[in-house]
């Protein structure tokens, strides 16, 4: 079955010149920069955005980046034990190779955002909007997506544990490239698209929906 696949436009960036994290201030513009293994942690950088940039190397454990904006903008090799971004916006992004403990992203806005090898604890999305999201190569110990409004989202060779979708919107969800652990939330399942062996895999919980007994 085809379904509408993520489209994702990769940030195009040219011509950034090199610059200082210690010289990024909280609420202010930073545009077409490039930063090498800049450290922002514990740094209130609310407000802030980011545009046509680029990092390489990033540390923001327990920044706080409530309602900042990252547009076309890559970051490699992102680590936090807490990445406090909620409410914040995402287009045109791209972020790769990152290892985060818990992401708070509740109410964020993700559009054309490709995350790929990339391992996170704890991803907190609930109540945010979602188009065009592709998740490669992941590994995601839980996956929180209650409430959220997702449309094209697609995951390619990666694992979930533990996904959440309860009160969730979906549209065109391609859960195919998904390895699945626990599940909650499947009456919520509308919109999504679900491969022959995990629809076996969920048999019990699609069951348990619906009020019908299994048994030999």
């Amino acid at each position: 079955m085809k379904i509408p696949a993520p489209i994702i436009n990769e940030p195009a960036l040219y011509d950034l010149t090199d610059d200082d994290a210690a010289c990024i201030e909280a609420g202010a513009v930073h545009e077409a920069r490039r930063y090498t293994e800049a450290d922002l942690a514990d740094r209130e950088l609310s407000g802030t955005e980011f545009s046509v940039c680029e990092f390489r190397g990033l540390h923001v454990d327990d920044a706080q980046l409530l309602g900042a904006r990252f547009t076309e903008t890559r970051i490699a090799r992102l680590t936090a034990t807490n990445l406090r971004a909620a409410r914040t916006t995402w287009r045109d992004a791209v972020i790769e190779a990152s290892r985060i403990g818990a992401a708070e992203l509740y109410d964020a806005d993700l559009h054309s955002v490709r995350i790929s090898g990339t391992k996170i604890s704890f991803a907190n999305l609930r109540g945010a909007r979602l188009r065009d999201v592709f998740f490669d190569d992941c590994v995601i110990d839980e996956l929180d997506l209650s409430q959220a409004r997702a449309e094209r989202v697609a995951f390619g060779n990666t694992v979930v544990r533990t996904l959440l979708v309860d009160h969730a919107q979906l549209k065109h969800v391609d859960l195919r490239g998904l390895e699945l652990g626990s599940f909650s939330g499947v009456e919520f399942l509308r919109g999504a698209v679900i491969s022959a062996r995990q629809a076996a895999e969920l048999s019990g919980a699609f069951a348990r929906h619906l009020g019908v007994a299994v048994a030999d």
